[in-house]
C-alpha cells in the first residue's frame, strides 16, 4: 500500500459511480477500501511531508492551546477573594497564610522542562531496541497531549478559582486605611465585612501587584500538574515497554524503573510545601489533574494502558486496532527480551525445529508460532 495513496479494488478508479454520485465513506469501507488520507504503514518511516500531513492538526491544536493557556496565565485573577487579616486584638486569623515569602526550590520553568525533556530522552533511549519511528511519534505526541492539556486546564482553574498561597499576607502587606469603607475613603466593597468585620479584599494590599496576583492563584499547583502529567505518562510508557506488569516474573529493576518517575513527580510537588509556595491541597489537586491527563493521553496513542498484551502497541491514525495478532503492526515494539517478548524472541526453536511455512509472519517480519503449538511461544502469543 503506498504511503497516503488511494487504495484501488480490481483496478477501479476512485471516482463517481455509475449513478453519478460518489460512494459514501461507509460504503467504501464496507467494500474493503481504506481511508485515503490515513493509508500509511507503521513499519515504515515517512517523509517529513507525509508525517506533517498526518500530524498538522495536532500541531495546530497545540499552538492554539498554548496561546490560550499563556493568555489566561498572564491575566489577573478573576474573582474578588476576601481574606481575614487580624482580630481586634491583633492576632493573625489565618497564620497558615502568613508564612514568609521564600525562594522556590524548583522554579516552574524547571519543573516543566524536566517533565518534558526527561520523558522524551527516555523514549529515545528505548529506541535502542524498539527502533520504531511511529513509537517515537506516538510517545512524544502523547506526552505533549498530556502536558499541554494539563497546563491549560490548571491555568483556567488558577484564574477563575484560585486561592491564597501560604505567603499571601507577607506579599500583600495589608494597610487597613486603604479599605474602601474606611473613614474618608469613597467607594464600597467587601472590606471590613463578615462576622465582626475582619474580612477584606486586595484593595488593602500595598505590596508588588504582580506578586499579589500570583499569591491569589495558589490552586491548583502548576508545578505538580506539570510534573505528574509528564512523569506519570513516562511511568505508563516504561511499564508497557519493559513489561513489568505482564505474564511473567520480571527483574526487580523494572519495578524501580517505572516508579522512579513517580518519585520524581512527588519530590517536585513536595518541594512546594517546603518552600511554602503551595498548600497541600493545591499539590494534591495538581497531581490528580496531571495524572488524569497522563492516563488519557497515553490511551489515545497506544492500544491499552494495563492490558499487557497490547499496551506497547502504537495506534494508527486512521485504521483501528483489531486486537488480533494477524496483520497487527508494531507488535514487537517493546524494550524487553524476556519470556518471549521482543523481535525474534522465542522464535529460534521455531526456525530450527521446522519449516518457516508452518507458522505465520507477525508484524515486522518476525515469525510467529500458532497459538496452541507444542513449541515455545512468544510473550504476546500467550493469551
Amino acid at each position: 500500500m503506498p504511503l497516503f495513496g488511494r487504495s484501488r479494488v480490481d483496478g477501479a478508479e476512485a471516482g463517481p459511480t455509475t449513478t453519478g454520485t460518489r460512494r459514501s465513506r461507509r460504503d467504501r469501507h464496507a467494500n474493503g477500501h481504506a481511508n485515503d488520507s490515513m493509508a500509511y504503514p507503521m513499519a515504515t518511516r515517512p517523509s517529513f511531508g507525509q508525517w506533517l500531513k498526518v500530524t498538522w492538526g495536532d500541531i495546530l491544536t497545540m499552538i492554539l492551546l498554548g496561546a490560550l493557556g499563556l493568555g489566561v496565565y498572564e491575566a489577573p485573577p478573576a474573582p474578588t477573594r476576601s481574606f481575614a487579616v487580624t482580630f481586634s486584638d491583633g492576632e493573625v486569623v489565618n497564620p497558615e497564610f502568613a508564612l514568609p515569602l521564600r525562594k522556590e526550590i524548583i522554579p516552574i520553568w524547571l519543573a516543566a522542562f524536566l517533565a518534558a525533556v526527561v520523558p522524551i530522552v527516555i523514549i529515545l533511549i528505548m529506541q535502542i531496541r524498539v527502533r520504531s519511528f511511529w513509537d517515537v511519534n506516538n510517545g512524544i505526541i502523547g506526552l505533549l497531549y498530556s502536558l499541554i492539556t494539563a497546563a491549560v486546564f490548571q491555568v483556567f482553574l488558577k484564574c477563575l478559582i484560585g486561592g491564597l498561597r501560604p505567603h499571601f499576607l507577607d506579599v500583600c502587606k495589608p494597610d487597613f486605611s486603604l479599605a474602601s469603607n474606611a473613614p474618608g475613603v469613597e467607594g464600597s466593597g467587601y472590606n471590613g465585612a463578615g462576622y465582626t468585620g475582619i474580612y477584606f479584599t486586595k484593595e488593602i494590599c500595598t505590596g508588588d501587584e504582580k506578586e499579589i496576583n500570583d499569591s491569589l492563584e495558589s490552586f491548583p499547583s502548576g508545578h505538580s500538574t506539570a510534573a505528574f502529567a509528564g512523569f506519570i505518562y513516562l511511568a505508563i510508557y516504561l511499564n508497557a515497554k519493559l513489561k513489568a506488569f505482564s505474564n511473567y516474573h520480571p527483574a526487580m529493576w523494572k519495578l524501580v524503573a517505572i516508579y522512579t518517575p513517580v518519585l520524581g513527580a512527588t519530590l517536585i510537588a513536595g518541594a512546594l510545601t517546603i518552600d511554602e509556595f503551595h498548600n497541600w491541597y493545591d499539590v494534591v489537586a495538581g497531581a490528580i489533574i496531571g495524572s488524569v491527563m497522563a492516563f488519557s493521553a497515553y490511551r489515545m496513542c497506544y492500544a491499552s494502558i494495563w492490558d499487557w498484551r497490547w499496551n506497547h502497541v502504537p495506534l494508527h491514525r486512521g485504521q483501528p486496532c483489531m486486537y488480533t495478532y494477524e496483520g497487527a503492526e508494531l507488535m514487537d515494539a517493546v524494550f524487553t527480551r524476556r519470556a518471549g517478548w521482543g523481535p525474534g524472541a522465542g522464535t529460534s526453536n521455531w526456525h530450527h525445529g521446522g519449516p518457516a511455512t508452518s507458522g505465520h509472519a507477525g508484524a515486522g517480519g518476525f515469525a510467529r508460532k500458532p497459538v496452541g503449538s507444542g513449541t515455545a511461544r512468544r510473550g504476546d502469543d500467550m493469551v
